[in-house]
Order: structure tokens, then sequence, then C-alpha cells
């Protein structure tokens, strides 16, 4: 089994990492303040094909102010968002900055204190940078490349599990409801004595793993802007990345697995044999 946190990092030049540092921190708590101002409050979502995929306002608007800020600190980096697609060039560029203005929108909307701001800086290797506002409980994660995660500033170092027992494992449901194989995962982990939790939020989720609160996440489907930041806080954390054959790649893109080291490949196990039973069936 191929660890990503163990993949050879390309390097990046210090004043460029603590540039995107501070400015990704500082929009952050712009977010922080909007959501925290808005949340559950006249909220008018659209809705898309499914009924939880909501887009509101405070989206569009915490987007563009990303956009605005980023496109005068670091021109010539490429945007891609949840809400207004990918600059020109985004694919081929040698940076691309990712944001999800507000991860865990239909808790957002409804009032539900689980929702995230997700920006990151991203190279060929992975995430460079990633900063993730958890605004209810007034915390900002961020990391880069090299210098660890820091929650509100302080260090943050994952603390390795070998127990399951007794253990939180994250997920998220799918697009249209529960992912091929959830309803057999969860069974997978109760039999393991580990309970799982389905929050809302793809990059807290992921971030909880990085904080040491939950041993593993799993996500069955996503968008590069929903985990970007929260892969970068899991990787500087010490945690394990992989897709769902257990392989290595700068930013799975078929399923992802974050996990404590000790217990990642247990995990991995739960996950795969629910996909080997829906093959059979």
């Amino acid at each position: 089994m191929t660890l990503l946190s163990a993949r050879p990092p390309h390097p990046v030049e210090p004043g460029l990492l603590s540039r995107a540092l501070e400015v990704a921190g500082r929009l952050a708590n712009d977010a922080t303040d909007v959501i925290t101002a808005t949340a559950g409050r006249g909220a008018h979502p659209d809705v898309a094909d499914s009924p939880f995929d909501w887009v509101t306002d405070t989206d569009r608007i915490l987007e563009r102010h990303t956009r605005r800020v980023l496109t005068a600190e670091f021109p010539g980096i490429p945007v891609v968002g949840g809400e207004f697609g990918a600059d020109t060039g985004a694919d081929s560029a040698a940076y691309r900055w990712v944001v999800d203005p507000v991860d865990g929108t239909a808790n957002y909307v409804a009032g539900v204190p689980w929702c995230a701001y997700s920006l990151a800086l991203v190279d060929a290797s992975g995430p460079v940078v990633g900063v993730v506002a958890d605004p209810y409980r007034a915390q900002i994660y961020a990391a880069a490349r090299g210098r660890g995660t820091r929650a509100n500033g302080k260090p943050v170092k994952l603390v390795d599990r070998d127990r399951i027992a007794g253990s939180i494992v994250c997920t998220e449901l799918a697009r249209k409801g529960p992912w091929p194989g959830m309803g057999s995962f969860i069974e997978r982990a109760a039999e393991a004595h580990a309970g799982v939790r389905v929050l809302g939020s793809a990059a807290l989720s992921i971030a909880q793993v990085a904080l040491g609160h939950a041993i593993a996440a799993v996500l069955h489907s996503y968008h590069e802007w929903d985990v970007a930041g929260s892969v970068a806080l899991a990787i500087e954390a010490g945690a394990v990345v992989l897709d769902r054959r257990g392989s290595d790649s700068p930013l799975p893109t078929d399923g992802l697995l974050v996990a404590a080291p000790s217990v990642a490949e247990e995990v991995l196990s739960w996950w795969q044999e629910t996909e080997r039973g829906i093959r059979a069936s």
C-alpha cells in the first residue's frame, strides 16, 4: 500500500508558500464572518437536480470575493470554483487555486452548525497550501507543504491510533443519496465497534481525521474543491491518503480514504469488501 504522504513533494518557492498562506487565511476569516452572519436567516436557495444540491447567494458572493482577491494577489494563477467553474488554462497551469465557498450548503441553509469554507493552492503533486474555515467553532485550519498543520495558529499533529473499537469514521452521501455499498460499509464498521457519522461537509469530515477526532473518512464521490483544502491538512498532520484501490494519487478522483496510518488498511478493506459484494450481486 503506497501512501500519498510518502510521495516526494515537488519543491515550492518559500515566498509563494508564505504569501499563499497569508492570503488564504485572510479569505477564510472573511468567509467566517459572512457565513456566521447569514446562516439559516432567510436564505433563498436554487434547487438543482438533487434536492440537497443547494446554491445560495452566499456561495456566489464568497466565490466572487475570493476570485477578486486571488486574481489581484496572484495574477496568472487560475482559479477553479464550485460555483463559477474553472478559469482558462487551469488544467495545464503549474498552480491553480481551488475554492468551495460553502461546503455543506444544505446545513448552512437549515442553520445546522456544520459547514466550511475551503481554499487550496494545488500543483501537479497535490495540495501546496490548504485553508479550511470552520465558522461555528471559530477555527481556521491551515497547512502548507512541509510546514505542518495548524488550528488557529497552534500546531496539529495526528497521534496515530492502532485501535478501531470505540472510534469514529466519517463518510458523506453521494450526490443523490447513499453511495453503493454504504449500508454494508456501515455494518462492517459496526462489527469492528466503530461508529460511522454522516455530517454533511466533506471538507470537515476529512479535517476531523487531521485533528484526531476521527480515525478515517471515506468519500465515494466529490469534487476537487470539496476536498483539496482538507487533504492538505490531513497530509501535513500525518494522515494516509489513498484512492479506493489503495493507490497513490496527488488528489484521488475516484474515491478517497483519509485515515490514521495504522488503521488505513483495515478501513480500506471494509470499503473494498462492500464494492466486491456489489459486483458479485
